[in-house]
């Protein structure tokens, strides 16, 4: 009865021990592919990738009629994770336009991370996406100035210029910012574009950026 009893234990702590060694957004990877079996994920779509600002964006193809879109954001993830699963993420996938928002979460995760480190991850991301689909449309829409991180937008618009820069040399490629038209007549972040978290946005910011993004949309 002893041996029985600790071999459900030992069975109970190889399974707990497994669960904790799951790299981080495991579970949403498994999710989008659950997706793409039960629905063929359809070619010549626009592939969007990114964090909450994309997850939460559940009504996308409202906002694009006509527009083919999947929807491939994860809520806090970093340009890191979008490089860990990179091959998850563009594999199952044959869009003409692939569109990233994606190293907010960087700035939030490491309040001391340089400008610098976030655009060689957004290089590495983008090699990445190059090596699979050397001609199709890119887009990268710049970071958001969340009031609720105003202590790292020094950073982020560093980071925004510096992408802005490399997308402009590149072929195929556009920085998309939505920075502009989410201030007000002074210059100043408009605060009642965001929920109560001062994180995530309204259906009115989601508007604003459908008015900016609508003609770069392949």
């Amino acid at each position: 009865m002893n041996k029985i009893f600790s071999v459900v234990l030992l069975l109970i702590f190889i399974l707990n021990f497994s669960q904790d060694k799951k790299p981080i957004f495991w579970d949403e990877i498994q999710n989008f592919k659950k997706l793409d079996q039960e629905n063929v994920p359809p070619d010549n779509s626009i592939l969007l990738l990114g964090s909450s600002s994309f997850t939460k964006w559940q009504d996308v193809s409202d906002y694009f009629p006509g527009k083919v879109i999947i929807n491939r954001g994860f809520g806090g993830s970093r340009l890191t994770d979008l490089n860990y699963y990179a091959e998850d993420l563009l594999q199952p996938y044959q869009p003409k336009q692939i569109i990233i928002y994606c190293g907010e979460n960087d700035f939030a995760d490491d309040t001391q991370l340089k400008s610098d480190v976030v655009v060689e991850r957004f290089k590495t991301l983008y090699a990445k996406i190059r090596e699979k689909f050397p001609n199709i449309q890119v887009d990268y829409i710049s970071i958001k100035y969340s009031p609720s991180r105003e202590h790292l937008w020094k950073q982020m618009k560093e980071a925004n210029s510096k992408i802005a820069r490399l997308m402009k040399k590149e072929k195929n490629a556009d920085f998309i910012d939505i920075t502009k038209v989410m201030n007000d007549s002074n210059g100043k972040v408009r605060e009642d574009l965001f929920v109560e978290d001062r994180l995530h946005m309204t259906p009115e910011g989601y508007r604003l950026w459908t008015s900016v993004m609508k003609q770069y949309m392949k």
